[in-house]
């Protein structure tokens, strides 16, 4: 093959320009300390640069968002929660106090005081929230775990609960006496021997002031599997502030051996019916219906400043709106919230729960036993000013036979003052027992949320490390080092400018200088 002039000076500008494309490609490395500009550069570069960005902004994500995030949750959530447990310990402090034997009337007035003050706060700390989401209302995070001011929304609720929740609670019946007045006291009837007390069987509902909608019924599963329902008669709604019938003295000679008491939320069981109720057992071997359950159906459209939402506890249907809440209760356990657990996403395939729900620490019976105690304690302040009054009356009498009217009036009143005192300390003993239970309760949510916190710590070090470690593989991935740049750049020049000087040299030579 003949090679000509014009050949070597192609063959020679071709070289000049590959030389100077590699240059210019040194150059821009150079600039950015990149090893590619373009995907085509490395295609395994490219896709490898691809997926470790990827992980990057994933590993990101869970390191800046997401731990700030549930941290800030389980912050709200610790400090809720350790309040209620001050809370509690206050309420168990109370009940010691209450059960002392010899109280003077400023020491109950301040207990009743405490008592109220208390009862207040308990549910008040569970509608904390974070940047507008309610922590323990379980999804429902746009409603608030307490009703924040007196409300009218009716609800049917269907209350579930077992033999334990049935109860046996001493009445003390006072008779008229604590209608006693400067003008009736003479002419009263009741005796020492009229004021006594019995022992009474109920079952207490989640709420009081159930005074409207439907009459409560109460449903449960005989010996064969069949369910079988009490309906309290009409005739068996009982206002607590009737003397005549008695509601606490009636369940005996009631149409369905169950008298309803709306103010307090009180079922008052015949001996038939409490007997028939704690016989109930559920058999283990049925996985289709729980025996020993026992449920109560009944309205309520009144709410108070603080009393608990019941879509947050019970199945029930907002009247309303027609609205249906926790309807799987109905057929799986109520205590089973793991439907209402709210999960972050920590990493690949790894998740932390960041929420309480409501059940783990705000019972419904902790402010029902407060509200007995703050009951009895009223009476008791209540039959102490009566007696009172009734001393003040005596001691001003002239008239033999009224004075000792009056001093028969106050021999009642002292029997049920003292046997008032007695239940209102036994009461309180009792209460012990459950305050602990209740702060026992409180104390393992505030546990588990620091366990929580505890894990999200490890997992904020893994993530860190995670991401330190997919930054320096996608830095050795994809940037160069500049000293070998360098010298791959000055190498490149240098062969640039002899490439030119050759091809210089042999652009002056022509065949023409031969001829």
């Amino acid at each position: 093959m003949r090679i000509t002039n014009k050949i070597i000076q192609n063959n020679s500008l071709t070289n000049i320009n590959r030389n100077k494309a590699l240059e210019d490609k040194l150059n821009t490395m150079m600039s950015t300390e990149k090893k590619i500009t373009r995907p085509s550069d490395d295609p395994v570069i490219a896709i490898r640069a691809l997926r470790l960005h990827t992980n990057l902004t994933k590993a990101n994500q869970y390191y800046e968002r997401n731990v700030e995030d549930a941290r800030a949750w389980l912050k709200i959530t610790h400090d809720a929660v350790y309040n209620t447990v001050e809370v509690i310990s206050d309420m168990y402090e109370q009940c010691v106090a209450g059960a002392k034997d010899n109280l003077k009337a400023d020491d109950r007035a301040k207990i009743l005081e405490d008592l109220k003050a208390l009862r207040d706060e308990i549910y008040a700390t569970g509608n904390s929230d974070y940047a507008g989401r309610y922590v323990f209302s379980g999804y429902r995070t746009d409603t608030t775990l307490t009703f924040k001011e007196n409300t009218t929304k009716n609800y049917k609720i269907t209350q579930q609960l077992t033999p334990e929740a049935l109860q046996d609670f001493t009445y003390v019946d006072t008779k008229d006496l604590n209608t006693v007045n400067s003008v009736n006291a003479t002419t009263l009837t009741t005796t020492e021997q009229d004021v006594e007390t019995s022992q009474v069987h109920r079952l207490r509902l989640a709420y009081a002031n159930c005074a409207d909608g439907a009459l409560p019924t109460i449903s449960y599963y005989d010996a064969a599997g069949v369910q079988q329902t009490i309906t309290v008669d009409a005739a068996d709604v009982i206002s607590a502030y009737s003397t005549s019938p008695n509601p606490y003295l009636s369940a005996e000679a009631s149409v369905n051996g169950v008298v309803f008491v709306p103010e307090t939320g009180e079922l008052i069981l015949s001996d038939s019916v409490y007997n028939t109720l704690m016989g109930l057992k559920d058999v283990g071997s049925t996985q289709t219906i729980n025996e020993g359950e026992i449920r109560v159906t009944y309205e309520k459209s009144q709410w108070s400043t603080n009393e608990l939402r019941p879509e947050h506890y019970y199945a029930c249907v907002s009247t309303d709106d027609g609205i249906v809440y926790n309807e799987d209760f109905l057929t799986n356990l109520p205590t089973d919230t793991d439907g209402q657990i709210i999960e972050y996403d920590m990493g690949m395939n790894q998740s932390l729960r960041v929420n309480t729900v409501a059940n783990d620490v705000y019972t419904p019976d902790v402010g029902r036993d407060v509200d007995d105690m703050i009951a009895i304690t009223e009476q008791v302040i209540e039959m102490d000013g009566i007696k009172s009054k009734l001393e003040g009356m005596i001691e001003a009498e002239t008239d033999p036979a009224k004075k000792a009217k009056l001093e028969e009036r106050l021999k009642a009143v002292n029997k049920a003052v003292s046997l008032m005192k007695d239940k209102m300390q036994k009461m309180f003993e009792g209460n012990i027992t459950g305050m602990q239970g209740y702060l026992d309760v409180a104390n393992l949510a505030l546990t588990q949320v620091g366990s929580r916190g505890v894990r999200l710590d490890l997992i904020e070090n893994r993530l860190s490390s995670q991401v330190t470690t997919f930054e320096t593989l996608t830095s050795e991935n994809e940037n160069e080092d500049a000293e070998i740049i360098a010298v791959q750049l000055a190498s490149a020049q240098f062969a640039y400018e002899a490439a030119l000087m050759a091809t210089g040299k042999i652009s002056q030579t022509t065949l023409l200088n031969y001829l």
